[in-house]
């Protein structure tokens, strides 16, 4: 009922606001819109297994699972309950990983990295001679080897643009000569 609503929503602002319409071919149907809106195509609930159809046999045994938490160095379960949730819990995910390795990756290229891989993508990160003009007019070849040389550039003394008072004490709360004062509690966990 939600995803219907938050569908309808969508479909009201997108056909009240002309911006949205696509200018390119023919003029888009509100009706349809509204129809391929209406309904979800899929849910996150399809992956994951109905509470009704349970197996029979778990894949996760207990021993198996206190063996996993001692792995990964997590607590063992205070109770039975606390364990059967946790494996009901475990069999979930097992049956969502197996869902989405199920998935046909046919003829799709895997990702090198999560970025964008897009050919506009790819050459706004690209570096070009463009991009290096400053730092090339900061160098110079000089000698036989033509050797690359820095010109020198003015130092920025004070890079963040403010000048220190020499009051190192200044933003000290509790000062006392010299050294300023931290307070720590009577007792010291070592």
């Amino acid at each position: 009922m939600a995803s219907f609503r938050a569908g309808s929503r969508l479909s009201q602002s997108l056909t009240r606001n002309p911006r949205f319409l696509r200018r390119y071919s023919s003029k888009c149907q509100s009706h349809a819109l509204e129809s391929m809106l209406a309904e979800p195509s899929w849910s996150v609930r399809s992956l994951i297994p109905d509470q009704a159809a349970e197996q029979s046999e778990p894949s996760i045994t207990p021993k198996q699972l206190r063996h996993l938490l001692r792995l990964s160095a997590l607590p063992q379960p205070a109770s039975p309950e606390e364990e059967q949730s946790m494996l009901r819990t475990l069999e979930s995910q097992i049956h969502f990983v197996k869902e989405i390795q199920g998935v046909d990756t046919t003829g799709i290229e895997p990702l090198r990295s999560i970025r964008d891989e897009s050919a506009a993508a790819v050459k706004e990160t690209t570096i070009g001679l463009d991009r290096l003009k400053d730092a090339f007019s900061k160098e110079h070849v000089s000698g036989r080897r033509r050797r690359v040389q820095r010109v020198p550039s003015a130092k920025n003394d004070r890079p963040d643009g403010t000048t220190w008072d020499g009051n190192a004490l200044g933003s000290a709360i509790k000062t006392k000569g010299p050294y300023f004062v931290v307070e720590t509690s009577s007792r010291q966990t070592s």
